[in-house]
């Protein structure tokens, strides 16, 4: 018997993701406006990406240390959703330093502040991703993950929409110069609503204790092949996993925030005219993520392949509209829709199998950075930017793969993956230290061919692992999964 998903948790639950996606897209507006400001290399402004996803880093260290200060797992002591309603106040904390690091201009302090928002959000992912896989039947896991996703990228549509139009004011007043103190008007109220959520959260029906031992044992088909090991680390899928997750948030953050630099060089397309590119960046990984998210309603086979074509270029034009109403021009971007259909295949393809879809993806990510490093100009734009189509479903096919099987280590397993996301931190700066050489910024892109390449052997190895343990994903979408 499959376990129904609980709509009205879930739809709390996912309130997060958004904050988490607004936030890091902003972060792709702030690095081009802090490179010319403070006269940065294209290293130095990438320490933007380094304070944000180095936070991870440090919250899931801090997690561990304290969990084994209490003799105890921390989260199954104070509980999942209050873990997330402490989280989004020290989020809404870091927040508080946008203002004096705007009023003095303060580089250091705007990291600052973006390093303990960053802190809080580790927090909330530990306790959310795990929340996620949980709230219905584990062989639709990966979906509900996906669908999460799929509104943690609405936020990062419109996340570099809102702050552009902070820091620039609208198109039509034409304005290029950037003021750093408007930084601070959309980061206060945004902590006003990690507040105003965290106390939502924490009067919600969104349940405290989860039973994670029964989860692994309903996600075999073999009980007697699962591993019982001492420590999640013990688990070869999940050790592996943790570089998957450092390469995927690696790829996906360092082709979005060096794509600023990458267009004004390339294209001569100035800073206060990005926002539209990156907001169809992270918009691709929305487009993505509603397609993956259909295998998570109980629809007949007809009525999801159908949905699996409706649903992405919905996401498209809510894309189209919300850069309309911003009054940017978007006639730039009437034959993406190329790109998206060869998304839609590799989901097809894929039919809902968390290792299969890696590997599609992966293979689709490494071609458009090829073409993209191959061409110039509006092609070499589209291939990098297709890039967030084929990023769309990674984290949770990865996270997925990762902790299936690891019964109560799961608590560990997930703040171990979520330590890794300073991937995102690390290959964005070391895209930018090759963008500083003879190389440029043109072929810095190899940086996430490499990330892509490790992303496909992992989804070959790690089907391999947990067929050993008697997981077969193929065989539990057979069995009642969608």
């Amino acid at each position: 018997m499959h376990q129904k998903t609980n709509w009205a948790q879930f739809g709390t639950l996912i309130s997060v993701f958004f904050f988490w996606g607004f936030v890091a897209a902003s972060n792709d507006i702030l690095i081009p406006v802090f490179k010319e400001k403070f006269n940065l290399s294209h290293s130095q402004s990438q320490w933007v990406s380094l304070a944000f996803y180095i936070a991870y880093t440090i919250g899931s260290i801090i997690y561990i240390g304290i969990s084994k200060a209490l003799g105890g797992d921390l989260l199954n002591r104070i509980g999942y959703k209050n873990g997330i309603a402490v989280g989004l106040i020290i989020s809404a904390i870091g927040t508080l330093l946008f203002y004096p690091a705007a009023n003095t201009s303060s580089f250091t302090l705007m990291l600052s502040g973006l390093f303990i928002v960053a802190l809080g959000f580790s927090l909330q992912q530990i306790a959310a991703n795990p929340l996620a896989i949980v709230i219905g039947d584990p062989a639709t896991g990966s979906q509900r993950l996906t669908m999460a996703g799929g509104v943690n990228n609405f936020g990062t549509t419109i996340g570099p929409l809102l702050v552009s139009f902070a820091i620039f004011g609208s198109v039509s007043a034409a304005n290029t110069h950037a003021s750093i103190e408007a930084v601070k008007t959309p980061y206060l109220i945004l902590g006003l609503a990690f507040v105003l959520v965290a106390v939502f959260f924490k009067f919600s029906s969104i349940p405290n204790k989860i039973d994670l031992d029964t989860v692994s044992a309903e996600a075999s088909v073999n009980d007697s092949k699962l591993l019982h090991r001492k420590s999640a680390i013990s688990y070869p899928q999940l050790w592996m996993g943790m570089i998957g997750i450092f390469v995927y948030v690696g790829v996906e953050v360092c082709t979005a925030s060096n794509l600023p630099n990458y267009l004004k060089e390339d294209l001569g397309i100035t800073t206060d005219k990005v926002a539209p590119f990156i907001s169809l960046y992270w918009a691709s990984l929305m487009i993505g993520r509603w397609t993956g998210a259909v295998g998570a309603f109980n629809l007949s086979k007809s009525a999801s392949q159908i949905m699996r074509f409706i649903l992405p270029f919905v996401a498209f034009g809510i894309f189209l509209l919300v850069n309309v109403v911003g009054g940017h021009d978007v006639s730039d971007f009437y034959a993406y829709p190329l790109c998206i259909i060869i998304m839609i295949l590799g989901d097809v393809f894929s039919k809902g199998n968390p290792a299969r879809m890696l590997l599609i993806y992966a293979v689709c990510g490494i071609t458009a950075l090829c073409i993209g490093m191959a061409t110039h100009g509006i092609v070499s734009v589209y291939a990098f930017m297709s890039v967030g189509l084929f990023c769309s479903t990674l984290w949770p096919c990865v996270f997925t793969l990762a902790v299936t099987g690891l019964g109560r280590h799961t608590n560990q397993g997930s703040s171990l993956l979520i330590m890794m996301i300073m991937g995102g931190g690390l290959i964005s700066w070391l895209q930018g230290a090759l963008a500083d050489t003879a190389l440029g910024i043109h072929y810095s892109y190899i940086a996430g061919v490499a990330c892509f390449a490790y992303l496909a052997f992992y989804a070959i190895r790690a089907k391999s692992l947990l067929k050993s343990q008697g997981i077969d994903f193929d065989a539990l979408q057979s069995s009642g999964g969608h």
